[in-house]
């Protein structure tokens, strides 16, 4: 059984304490669902087996829950690498900033990239992903919580954009002033340790945006 995970976040810049609230209860739902789904997936198949019969409710509830289990994962990963005060560009040593130059060619390339994805229009998440086994970082779009994550990437920086994440602050149409109150209060320090946790697998060289070897 998970249980949900408390983190300390208040007086956000551009993140209402009241957004927060909202979204901690909407994160807990997630778990709950979670817990909920896995329970019924299990007496299903105490017997050992999925009849025929079964194999509708079976199949829908293996399907419901890959969505609320992702909705959970992902937004303990955004919460995570959230913090009041924060928002300092990752530091020049730092492995995050190598690999971003190194798949990139720069940090403004980058972050250019990221925040374009989270202005797509739709519902979903801007979650930025490392490729273990290449070294290499790249931005891409989930649609709700599950389509579109990339089989065997790792999640290094991840922000909501569904609109729960910040209508109580701003309209539909000022997501990118969300985009720029998200930034603002980004953990560094989490996301190096993300990549960090991974630093083992990538390889000495990787190569480049621009198809060269490159060392990160």
């Amino acid at each position: 059984m998970y249980e949900a995970k408390e983190f300390n976040l208040s007086r956000l810049n551009g993140i209402s304490d009241r957004t927060l609230e909202m979204h901690f209860k909407l994160y807990e739902g997630y778990v709950k669902e979670t817990n909920r789904l896995t329970e019924a997936i299990a007496e299903i198949l105490e017997d050992g087996r999925v009849d025929q019969e079964e194999m509708p409710a079976y199949s829908e509830l293996k399907r419901r829950l890959g969505f609320e289990y992702n909705g959970m994962v992902l937004h303990e990963y955004y919460f995570g690498n959230l913090k009041k005060d924060g928002g300092e560009d990752p530091a020049r040593n730092s492995a995050f900033l190598q690999a971003v130059e190194s798949s990139f060619g720069s940090f403004d390339l980058w972050k250019a990239d990221f925040t374009s994805v989270g202005k797509m229009r739709g519902v979903g998440w801007a979650i930025c992903y490392l490729d273990p086994l290449h070294g290499q970082l790249s931005n891409h779009w989930v649609t709700l919580h599950e389509v579109g994550n990339v089989a065997g990437f790792v999640p290094v920086l991840v922000m909501d954009v569904w609109e729960h994440a910040f209508l109580l602050d701003y309209k539909p149409a000022e997501r990118p002033k969300y985009i720029e109150a998200f930034f603002s209060n980004l953990n560094w320090q989490t996301v190096e340790e993300r990549l960090s946790a991974f630093a083992s697998t990538i390889p000495t060289h990787s190569i480049s945006h621009d198809g060269k070897e490159s060392s990160i």
